[in-house]
């Protein structure tokens, strides 16, 4: 089958809806953040997202602004129309019955509960159906939703800050602050879109942080709650530490990926410290790379590096991925990397 040719219009409303899916990105765990255009044929638009969980999915919020006037128009979705009955109604049959001529997918949804039989009742019941716009800028969008849903991990974001000469700690085991406020503030962001932060119990110990969301307020906050992570703690933590209330976990690092998956974790957020990052890197565990470099330089051998532990013997055995992203934050540079093998995002 030819792919579609996607026109200037489409190429509009889908970049409308990705925009939509970002900004609720926070809110709609353990379900996908999916943004939806309606468009009518004479260019009126209305645009819609995923809400909180049990909430309208991104089609019946577009739909219920359209209202009769999404008869004969079309839909832009970033991600598949859900074909089942939970705890919203089936987007697909939503869209039949609002009278959707013609729906755009950027991609199809690997949850077994829907894996093509949305676009299947969608063309089933007359309506045209074309997949693959903007597909790459959508699997990089909704890489952990995607990863959980085909392997059942959660997609793991090792986080990193240090000097540029490669220091993360000073030989007294001070390291706040490294990077400047606006890295930091970056770095809550990255907390905020992931369902657990995950530290080591000597980080606890050592500088005693709190991992919350205190920097970053998302474009769309949940109306209850907060955004703040649930905290995980490799070992066991003082009973005074600050990052209480957590869950103490200890063992197998691919088991206690599992166990996370299970419980509907779609994102963890590894920050810390040199260990843990080591530990996760050496497993081949990290599907996303972080490290926010500071303008400064311990100027000798003794600061703490990025990882503990061994590394590469050899040059041979050296690791390498792909660079995805470079960028000035405040005072501090952002890169971002992938594992070589990783595609679109997903590792």
């Amino acid at each position: 089958m030819e792919a579609p040719e996607f026109t200037a219009t489409d190429r509009e409303c889908m970049t409308r809806a990705i925009a939509a899916a970002g900004d609720v990105r926070c809110i709609t765990s353990p379900n996908p953040w999916v943004g939806c255009v309606i468009r009518a044929d004479d260019g009126r638009m209305w645009v819609g997202a995923t809400h909180e969980p049990g909430a309208a999915h991104a089609e019946a919020d577009a739909l219920g602004q359209a209202g009769p006037d999404s008869r004969g128009a079309t839909a832009f979705v970033t991600l598949e129309p859900c074909s089942h009955v939970g705890r919203t109604a089936s987007c697909a049959d939503g869209l039949i019955a609002a009278g959707i001529t013609r729906v755009v997918v950027a991609v199809p949804d690997p949850d077994p509960l829907v894996n093509g039989q949305g676009i299947a009742s969608l063309r089933s019941a007359g309506v045209e159906v074309e997949v693959g716009l903007f597909a790459d800028r959508v699997r990089a969008q909704l890489a952990p939703y995607l990863k959980h849903r085909a392997t059942g991990l959660p997609y793991v974001v090792l986080k990193l800050a240090a000097t540029l000469d490669g220091g993360t700690a000073a030989p007294d085991g001070s390291s706040q602050w490294i990077t400047c406020p606006e890295a930091r503030s970056d770095g809550h962001r990255l907390r905020a879109e992931s369902d657990v932060v995950l530290v080591g119990s000597g980080t606890i110990r050592r500088d005693n942080p709190s991992l919350n969301v205190r920097d970053y307020r998302p474009p769309v906050a949940p109306q209850h709650g907060s955004v703040d992570p649930r905290r995980v703690v490799l070992g066991v933590a003082p009973p005074d530490a600050r990052v209480h209330p957590c869950t103490e976990m200890s063992g197998d690092l691919h088991e206690i990926l599992e166990q996370l998956g299970a419980e509907g974790v779609l994102q963890v957020m590894v920050e810390g410290g040199a260990s843990v990052a080591g530990a996760f890197h050496r497993a081949g565990l990290v599907d996303r790379y972080v490290i926010y470099l500071a303008p400064a330089l311990w100027g000798g051998g003794d600061a703490r590096g990025l990882f503990i532990g061994p590394g590469a013997y050899s040059i041979n055995d050296l690791w390498r991925g792909r660079f995805t992203g470079v960028e000035r934050v405040g005072t501090d540079i952002r890169i971002e990397l992938l594992p070589e093998s990783s595609a679109d995002g997903v590792a």
